[in-house]
């Protein structure tokens, strides 16, 4: 798209509109399409990395004899329409007019959606299962990309969807009848991918639900043992606070008479032991622990 003379020199051998070329330049355009007197003027995004939000633009110009596309990236996204038409094999793309292989062009666009669509389908059933068994903070990220990823791409399917219907609804010379069966096919893909989106999106914004409730659950859990901890060190706490008060028995045989048991300290010890497992006796009991 950078060669702007040459793009120009083939608007002027085919008798391209200067208004579709100048979107051709420009790399941002929506899929859409315009009708012109003798050709039409369609734009298509193709996938290219669905993670890093790249999507190719794809302009494509065809008539009643021709077919001309202009890409912005270099590559060759249209390989395997090529092969069928190099192919020795009779088949629809040598046999049919230039609508046709307009059709073939802009299906192999929206095929191109289904295997990183799929793909990212089963990374969500992966994150499913391994949160089902060890939930961790990066699964929370990866919902999260993955849920921007399938609105990104819900974004650039609806208008690829409208391009098509607008397509197939309009009337002009160079569209056969028996092509628009075609490209209603291709318009029945576009909804099968944005059906899928949908769900994988829906999907996604379940299990963030669900990461958060397992979160807070094991939280909860956390808190429910540090109170226990707590609760169990409270009396402890107390007993050893009261026995450690510096009042002299001697002095007084109110004054602690117990500090001079000949077995005070184990006899403390064990009864301060066995007031820790009677609480968690009665934690166990209660169903708390």
């Amino acid at each position: 798209l950078a060669n702007i003379p040459l793009i120009e020199e083939i608007g002027r051998i085919f008798s391209l509109h200067p208004l579709a070329l100048e979107d051709v330049v420009n790399s941002g355009q929506r899929p859409k399409v315009d009708f012109f007197e003798d050709h039409a003027f369609v734009v298509m995004r193709m996938i290219d990395d669905v993670t890093a939000h790249r999507y190719e633009q794809i302009a494509v110009f065809f008539g009643n004899n021709f077919v001309v596309t202009f890409q912005e990236r270099e590559g060759d996204p249209f390989n395997p329409v090529r092969k069928r038409i190099a192919s020795s094999v009779p088949n629809r793309l040598r046999a049919r007019g230039a609508d046709y292989l307009a059709y073939a062009l802009i299906d192999a666009i929206v095929d191109s959606y289904f295997p990183p669509i799929e793909a990212a389908s089963e990374l969500v059933d992966s994150i499913e299962d391994e949160m089902l068994h060890a939930p961790h903070k990066q699964q929370m990220r990866q919902l999260h990309e993955l849920r921007r990823d399938a609105n990104v791409l819900k974004g650039v399917l609806w208008p690829m969807r409208d391009a098509l219907a607008t397509l197939i609804r309009n009337d002009v010379p160079y569209v056969k009848a028996e092509t628009k069966v075609f490209f209603n096919d291709t318009l029945d893909h576009s909804l099968r991918l944005i059906e899928l989106v949908e769900t994988q999106r829906d999907l996604l914004t379940g299990l963030i639900e669900m990461h958060l409730s397992l979160s807070q659950a094991r939280t909860n859990d956390v808190i429910s043992y540090l109170t226990i901890v707590s609760v169990i060190f409270m009396p402890l706490t107390f007993l050893v606070g009261v026995w450690g008060m510096n009042f002299d028995p001697d002095t007084s045989p109110w004054n602690m008479p117990e500090l001079k048991a000949y077995y005070g300290y184990p006899t403390a010890l064990v009864f301060m032991g066995l007031v820790a497992v009677g609480l968690i006796a009665f934690f166990k009991w209660k169903k708390w622990l």
